[in-house]
């Protein structure tokens, strides 16, 4: 399968990007199928929207208002996946009451299809996590935490495939360690596997034995790391793997206005998006196939 991506800003027109540096003169007059990923990370608990009075963010955000946009790209596009990167919990007073269960049951209403774990996630603990799981209606993907000895053993996917108009489309999480953010006593014996060993495998296996079209990763490794330039982030995991086509991430609360282009370990260019956090901004990426499986891509953030 061949791949050609490009990415455009919300306003100005962006730089035409392919394979080897190839450009492309269209965006999608020719393509067949047109995929759209939403995704948000990092909502931290917050439910309603910003008060007007806010210093930062007036009147910004809030689940309403995400449910509302969400809808509208469904009508627009019935092929849409929405997915999360992680840290649903922790920051406002409703996880503090309600351990989880408020933010679980609106993102089912919201008709998430799959998220990763973040550290604050274990907050509660494993059995805190596991408690609100039933709440839940959508998928939770980690492939690099072994939970064999713990409640939530069996109750997690390391991957997850979706069909949307007849394009495979292949899902898988990968989280950042725990040793060292989180309370031992709150992971207990879950065991923290190589992210990029993981997550080569991880995408191999959907790429070449389940033949996705597309491959997505949920990471909540972290952007990039300034003071640490080794330490593994989603810039580093794309550089030392190959056969992802996207990696959506969380963790560091990065807000960027559209997806960065990175070369693989093939130099083939691969997408990281990531949209800061507390729900003020929604991802959004179109992915349109041609007859002949090219893919072409655009990208945003919108705020919420």
């Amino acid at each position: 399968m061949k791949r050609r991506i490009f990415i455009k800003q919300t306003v100005a027109t962006g730089a035409l990007i392919g394979l080897g540096g190839i450009a492309l003169t269209s965006c999608s007059q020719n393509s067949e199928k047109h995929i759209t990923i939403l995704h948000t990370n990092d909502v931290h608990s917050h439910v309603e929207p910003f008060g007007m009075n806010h210093p930062q963010y007036p009147n910004l955000g809030g689940i309403a208002r995400r449910a509302a946009l969400i809808e509208k790209v469904r009508l627009e596009n019935p092929n849409t996946l929405l997915l999360d990167a992680g840290d649903i919990f922790q920051g406002t007073p409703y996880f503090n009451f309600f351990g989880g269960e408020v933010e679980f049951k609106l993102m089912s209403k919201l008709q998430y299809d799959a998220t990763t774990i973040g550290n604050h996630d274990f907050d509660n603990g494993v059995d805190g996590l596991n408690t609100q799981l039933p709440h839940a209606t959508f998928d939770f993907l980690i492939a690099n935490y072994n939970f064999k000895n713990t409640i939530l053993d069996g109750k997690t996917k390391p991957f997850k495939i979706f069909i949307k108009d007849g394009v495979k489309i292949g899902v898988f999480g990968i989280g950042i360690e725990l040793n060292g953010l989180v309370d031992p006593l709150l992971f207990k014996e879950t065991k923290y596997l190589d992210p990029v060993e993981i997550a080569q495998d991880m995408s191999r296996i959907l790429k070449e034995e389940h033949h996705c079209d597309l491959v997505i990763c949920l990471s909540h490794l972290g952007y990039y790391y300034k003071r640490n330039p080794d330490k593994i982030s989603d810039l580093n995991l794309a550089k030392l793997t190959k056969n992802i086509d996207l990696i959506i991430g969380g963790h560091t609360h990065t807000f960027l206005p559209k997806p960065t282009i990175v070369k693989n370990v093939d130099n083939e260019n691969m997408l990281i998006n990531q949209v800061g956090k507390w729900g003020l901004n929604v991802g959004r990426i179109d992915f349109y196939f041609d007859d002949t499986k090219n893919i072409s891509a655009k990208g945003k953030s919108i705020i919420v």
